[in-house]
């Protein structure tokens, strides 16, 4: 029994935070988990931005509301589910997703919750679990599913190498040769037939 786990941004959704970047003009929020490897540190890096500018959740929602899927992305995720069943794993909050899963047909999603004050700034965070997506896959490997992998991030490393079989899509090329033994794919019909292939 399989199930494939996805990453969302930058896989199936174009990134948030770049999106957020070059609406706000604030050039620094374009780094994500590509360029940091450390979650933690990123995202509460990004809140004392938001803080100091005075940009509050509803502004980033604003945001999120315009953005669609990838080009593709739907179509490739409406025929992987007809085949397998497939989980959306990402280090990413409800209140940021809810919008763009409604776009991809409502696929199910393990991500996680931001805690917002009363002024509405985001104030923290609340992960759901440690090392959240290889720890999801090991839970996923424990009641009986193999899984199949795959993401473009530094964060989604530890899924891909703990999976039976785990790809790399659309990643940076400096992922791509720091792990030159994960297959990369930049379309999605070569990504979906190795994914069909591994099932």
């Amino acid at each position: 029994m399989n199930v494939v786990c996805l990453d969302m941004e930058g896989v199936l959704v174009p990134e948030i935070w770049i999106a957020f970047s070059e609406e706000s003009g604030i050039p620094e929020l374009r780094r994500t988990t590509r360029d940091e490897p450390d979650y933690d540190k990123l995202m509460h890096w990004r809140m004392d931005i938001l803080r100091e500018r005075g940009l509050k959740l509803k502004d980033v929602q604003d945001t999120i509301s315009r953005i669609d899927p990838l080009p593709g992305a739907k179509e490739f995720l409406d025929e992987l589910r007809s085949v397998t069943q497939v989980i959306v794993l990402s280090d990413t909050f409800s209140q940021f997703a809810m919008p763009l899963m409604k776009k991809l047909g409502w696929p199910t999603l393990f991500c996680n919750e931001l805690i917002i004050d009363e002024e509405g700034y985001i104030a923290d965070m609340k992960m759901r679990c440690d090392h959240s997506k290889l720890t999801t896959v090991r839970g996923l490997q424990s009641i009986g599913f193999d899984t199949i992998a795959a993401g473009d991030s530094y964060n989604d490393l530890e899924m891909i190498q703990a999976s039976k079989a785990g790809f790399l899509f659309r990643s940076t090329e400096q992922i791509k040769k720091d792990y030159p033994e994960l297959p990369a794919f930049e379309e999605y019909d070569e990504f979906l037939a190795a994914i069909k292939a591994a099932l």
